[in-house]
C-alpha cells in the first residue's frame, strides 16, 4: 500500500514523536508501506509523521545519489550502505557546518540551501529491534539529520532565515491549501 504524504501545514508535522517497542501494531506492514511510499515519491527518506503516525521511525535509502557524478567517492561509499530502518534514534551532530540544497516530500517544489553539521553519531534500533551505533558524514549524515528532524517536529524550512521564509511564504501557503500538483499521493490539511 502506498500512503498519502502529509503536506506542509498539517500540525502533526510539527509535533515530537513517541518511542515505540517491537510490539507496535502492524510495524512490519507499516515499514514495508513506508518503503513503497518513499520509492513511489522518488524520495531518499521518509519519516512516520509524514504518513500521519507520531512515532519515532524513519526509513532512508541513499543509493539514488550514488550515480550522481557530482558526488565524491567518500559520499558514494557511505550512501551505498545507507538503506536502513531507524527506530527510536538518538542523534549527536558534530563537525563543520556545510550548506546543501534540500527538499522534502511534504513540501514539494521548494528547495533551499540549509546549513547542517557535516557528521553524525546515531544510536537506533533496526526493524528487528537490534541496537546499532554508527557514524556518518557528508550527504549520508544530512539525509539522516533531515529525517531525524521530522521526529522532533522540525522541517527543513525551519532552519532558514526569517527573510528566506518570508520569500517563500506564498509558495508554502499554496502547498498548505493543496493548490499544487505532485506525481505522488498527498494529503492536504483541511483545518478543524
Amino acid at each position: 500500500m502506498i500512503y498519502s504524504i502529509l503536506s506542509y501545514g498539517n500540525p502533526l508535522l510539527k509535533k515530537s514523536t513517541k518511542d515505540i517497542d517491537e510490539k507496535y501494531n502492524d510495524l512490519d506492514t507499516i515499514i514495508d508501506n513506508m518503503w513503497k511510499t518513499m520509492y513511489n515519491a522518488k524520495g531518499v527518506g521518509l519519516a512516520a509523521p509524514q504518513i500521519g503516525l507520531s512515532i519515532s521511525l524513519f526509513v532512508v535509502d541513499g543509493t539514488p545519489f550514488v550515480e550522481d557524478e557530482n558526488i565524491n567517492e567518500f559520499d558514494k561509499t557511505q550512501l551505498k550502505n545507507l538503506k536502513k530502518v531507524i527506530i527510536n534514534p538518538i542523534l549527536n551532530e558534530f563537525g563543520e557546518n556545510w550548506i546543501f540544497n534540500e527538499g522534502c516530500l511534504s513540501i514539494p517544489n521548494i528547495r533551499e540551501d540549509v546549513s547542517r553539521k557535516n557528521s553524525v553519531n546515531i544510536k537506533y534500533y533496526d526493524q528487528k529491534f537490534n541496537f546499532h551505533e554508527e557514524v556518518y558524514s557528508g550527504l549520508a549524515a544530512r539525509i539522516i539529520q533531515h529525517e531525524y528532524d521530522h521526529l522532533k517536529g522540525i522541517l527543513f524550512i525551519d532552519k532558514l532565515s526569517q527573510l528566506k521564509r518570508q520569500m517563500i511564504k506564498g509558495r508554502l501557503n499554496k502547498i498548505s491549501k493543496g493548490k499544487i500538483e505532485t506525481d505522488y499521493l498527498m494529503k492536504f490539511y483541511k483545518g478543524r
